[in-house]
């Protein structure tokens, strides 16, 4: 941690962060955002000043975080904040948009070209429309005049004080152990990054064949269901012979330059090899907050439907009056 920020630094930019929050949300009564802002851009410029001298100031070197660093994760920052403390929903799913895209310059900095592109289609694209798509549903969309539409449960935060400090104690307890187990981490004695290929037997076969070194009828052999026989170590592959069912071999010296793995077949192993279930829990809160969304959209038609029928229980007698008072006359 000493190599970035002192532990003191950062300690207190998460309490002056956390009163600019608390000040920042939206609340009854005066309107402290000015003053929370004041606490939240202190509590920042403390923090990049504490970075910047730590890592030799604002250079593009590789040395440390350069320039754009610093601008992204600016951007990132002010629009997540204004996420949680802006009073209307749908203007805060577009800061949330600001977000992502912050955050996706990030990780161009970092040379993960595939995550950024995945959250600009996965959350900027898919994840965002269903939020949208729950917020229209759920809430009715204030004008510009009518600002009292606006719900409790969005204008107002329930326990401002409360929220900020337990996520600003979580910040720090979790930088702190990250800071700390980057140096405790192990370097791994080998990794080899094509060694997933031999889970991949049709990209292997896909490969092999517009390199012209199998025919049609050939195939990588499968060991196992999903499991070809394939060295990467040794650099050698045994190809199948559906006609003869026969099978030969392919050395070092015909090993195809095409024949790697890249970041995405890792990752999508990775994904769906390591982690399937975390994939599926995220689809079913994505179904549940749907579902939640239909349930609060049924009861507000409910509660219109009531509020109709009351006014024309008080608009009904003084129609009967009227209506008597023209047939006597």
């Amino acid at each position: 941690m000493e190599q970035f920020i002192s532990p003191i630094v950062l300690y207190m930019v998460c309490v002056l962060g956390a009163a600019g929050l608390a000040l920042a949300l939206p609340r009854r009564g005066p309107n402290l955002v000015p003053l929370g802002a004041v606490f939240l851009a202190g509590a920042a410029g403390l923090a990049v000043v504490s970075m910047a001298s730590r890592v030799g100031g604002f250079t593009l070197s590789a040395g440390g975080p350069g320039l754009f660093f610093y601008l992204f994760a600016a951007i990132g920052l002010g629009a997540s904040v204004r996420v949680i403390t802006h009073p209307r929903p749908v203007y805060s799913a577009l800061y949330f948009i600001l977000t992502i895209i912050a955050s996706c310059g990030l990780y161009l900095l970092m040379g993960a070209e595939f995550m950024a592109f995945a959250l600009i289609i996965i959350y900027a694209g898919a994840i965002l429309i269903t939020y949208l798509f729950v917020i229209m549903l759920a809430t009715q969309a204030p004008t510009g005049t009518q600002r009292d539409l606006t719900d409790d449960t969005d204008a107002v935060a329930r326990e401002p004080v409360v929220g900020a400090i337990i996520g600003f104690v979580l910040m720090g307890m979790i930088s702190t152990l990250l800071f700390d187990g980057v140096g405790s981490l192990q370097t791994p004695e080998r990794f080899d990054p094509d060694a997933v290929l031999a889970d991949l037997p049709r990209k292997a076969d896909r490969v092999l064949r517009e390199a012209d070194l199998i025919e049609p009828y050939e195939q990588v052999l499968r060991i196992e269901p999903g499991r070809a026989a394939l060295d990467t170590e040794a650099r050698t592959i045994v190809i199948y012979n559906e006609r003869s069912d026969s099978t030969r071999t392919l050395g070092p010296d015909r090993w195809p330059d095409d024949l790697r793995a890249t970041n995405l077949d890792r990752l999508g192993w990775n994904l769906l090899n390591d982690h399937p279930m975390t994939i599926e829990i995220a689809g079913v809160i994505l179904l549940m907050a749907m579902l939640g969304a239909t349930v609060l959209a049924r009861r507000h038609i409910e509660f219109e439907e009531e509020l109709k029928a009351e006014k024309a229980r008080h608009l009904s007698p003084r129609t009967g009056r009227v209506g008597n008072t023209g047939g006597a006359s």
